[in-house]
């Protein structure tokens, strides 16, 4: 655990202390508001089969793969950095090794 002196970005709340190192103060939230945010607990019990990850927001753009050069409209993160991204075939090729 790391101790700090934050601020949540949602409420406005102290936060002394986070399971990871933060970057800086924008999007820290408390436990309260980070709970919120996750919407309602999923009961072990129900077999409905959770989160597919359909409903992450894509980040649309005009990249080029570093591998093979392909182009790459979508992504399922907002990249830093550009010249190293991967397309999907390059990226399982190097995951595979």
């Amino acid at each position: 655990m790391h101790q700090g002196n934050w601020k949540c970005g949602g409420c406005g709340a102290a936060i002394t202390e986070l399971p990871f190192e933060p970057r800086g103060d924008v999007g820290l939230m408390c436990k309260a508001c980070f709970s919120k945010s996750r919407g309602p607990a999923r009961n072990p019990s129900d077999n409905s089969g959770g989160n597919t990850g359909g409903d992450k927001p894509k980040h649309q753009g005009d990249w080029k793969c570093s591998g093979c050069s392909k182009a790459i409209t979508e992504l399922p993160f907002k990249p830093r950095e550009t010249s190293n991204l991967l397309c999907l075939d390059c990226f399982k090729q190097s995951r595979a090794v």
